[in-house]
Parts: structure tokens; sequence; C-alpha cells
């Protein structure tokens, strides 16, 4: 039986901007995955046509959504998720759920405290209008650009902006944003678990959306546990790591570093 993926998108986008990936690692073998965040439903075209079914979608029912999929599975699978989807993977992870974890591009789980003005930048859409707390985003191209896309050429960003970008629900943000003010808020993460998979955190060298200095921090909340946590960073890049030109690296990185901390456990079960 193939291992399996599973998939989670960020915010703003849809299942589809995982194609890339999802196609490359089921050529190698893998089983792929790439469900949609609850309330999503449909293509890209009818996300935009019904945004309004997103209002009030919070943290805490995205994750027990993606838990209840994997609590369907036969065997834990690998878990890869991305931005906002990067977050939801460390709090599954956090509860044991997942033979392995990549968090690509992050958002910041509760206990970041650094912020810098980019990512206040890319959040204000919501959180320059408190009314839309539970209401719905939409990104316009420029917002989406600087977002997601700011070290591509013109031409290719509008185009995956035109392919992948959706709006999304406000609440998340609120959230994370005010995550640090809360006790025990939905984003919160449990950093010290020992008894969990591998976990691998990316970012690009030029992401607006999560900054390196952001998941760096993130990092380094796992620096007391003993199982296995890693870091890298993609020079040159932005935050849509897993579409656009040189998606392909970052994709073997991701294949080999899967091998390197699986394959070895799964020679001494045999």
């Amino acid at each position: 039986m193939p291992e399996t993926i599973v998939f989670i998108h960020g915010a703003f986008l849809a299942s589809n901007s995982w194609e890339r990936f999802a196609s490359f690692f089921s050529e190698r073998g893998y089983a792929t995955l790439t469900p949609e965040w609850p309330r999503k439903t449909g293509d890209v075209e009818a996300l935009r046509a019904h945004s309004e079914e997103l209002e009030g979608l919070g943290v805490q029912e995205i994750v027990d959504h993606y838990a209840a999929i994997i609590a369907e599975l036969p065997e834990p699978p690998i878990v890869i998720g991305h931005s906002f989807g990067g977050l939801i993977a460390q709090i599954l992870l956090g509860q044991g759920i997942g033979r392995a974890t990549v968090a690509m591009d992050p958002a910041a789980p509760k206990g970041i405290k650094r912020v810098p003005l980019s990512t206040l930048k890319v959040a204000a859409p919501a959180l320059t209008h408190p009314l839309r707390r539970n209401g719905v985003v939409t990104l316009d191209f420029d917002q989406f650009n600087y977002a997601f896309t700011n070290t591509w050429e013109e031409g290719a960003a509008r185009e995956a902006f035109e392919r992948y970008a959706v709006p999304d629900t406000a609440r998340i943000l609120f959230q994370d944003g005010l995550a640090n003010f809360t006790l025990h808020g939905p984003t919160e993460v449990e950093f010290d678990r020992e008894d969990r998979g591998p976990l691998l955190i990316t970012v690009g060298e030029h992401d607006h959306t999560t900054p390196p200095a952001v998941a760096k921090e993130n990092y380094r909340k796992y620096r007391d546990v003993e199982a296995i946590t890693e870091f890298v960073e993609f020079p040159g890049r932005s935050h849509l790591l897993m579409a656009g030109e040189g998606w392909e690296e970052v994709a073997q990185y991701i294949g080999e570093w899967l091998d390197r901390v699986l394959r070895p456990a799964a020679v001494l079960e045999g």
C-alpha cells in the first residue's frame, strides 16, 4: 500500500494550488489527497461565486475537518500544509496526527511575538475592518501579488491570481492576529510533544506573508524537544512556493527529506 500525503492549502487559495505537488508526489508512488477546507466546494469559479458560505469559518472547524479526514485513513499519513495550512498541520502534529509533517511558510502559531510590517499589510484587508470579523475577504490582484507572488514576473503573477485566488474567511485572520491576547486560542500548538513525527518548516527568502524571521521563530519554539525538527529557507522565493518557477526544487527537497527521515525507520521496522 502506498504512503499517503494529505495536502492542506492555505487562506485565499483552494486545493488546486497543490496541482503540481500532487502530480510530483503521485509520480513517485505516493497516494495524494488534496481536500478543500470545510465549506469550500466546487472549482475556483464556484468558490468565488459562493464565498458567503465561508462566513464565520474558524480555525477549529478547519482542524476538526482535516482530523476527521485523516482518521478515516488506514495508516497515518504524511501531512503537508502551506501558509495557514502549515499552521493547521502543526496543530494536528501537536495532537499526534500524522506520520511526518511539512509546514510550508506557515502562518504564525500562538506564541510567536514577531509581527513584521509586511505580515500586517497582508492581513490588512481583514484586520482594518473589524466589522468583517465573521465575514469574507476578497483580495485584488495587487494584494494577492504582494502576499503570494512578489518575486514573480507580472504576467506569471496575474496567471496565478486568475487560477488560484479565492475569497476567504476573515475570522481566521482575527483569531491568529489576536492569539497572543487569548488564554487558550485555536492557533495554539503543542510545541513540546516528544512522541510526534518529524517536522520540516520551510520559508522563502522574500516571503511577505510569513517572512523568514517569523518562520525561524516558529522553528525555535521546538528547540526543547528531541523529536526531529528541521528548517530550510529557499533563496529568492516568495510565498507561493508550490507553484511558479522553481517549484520542482522545493518539491524535490521535501521528497528527499521525507526519504531521509522516514525510510530508515521503515528499514529498521522491517
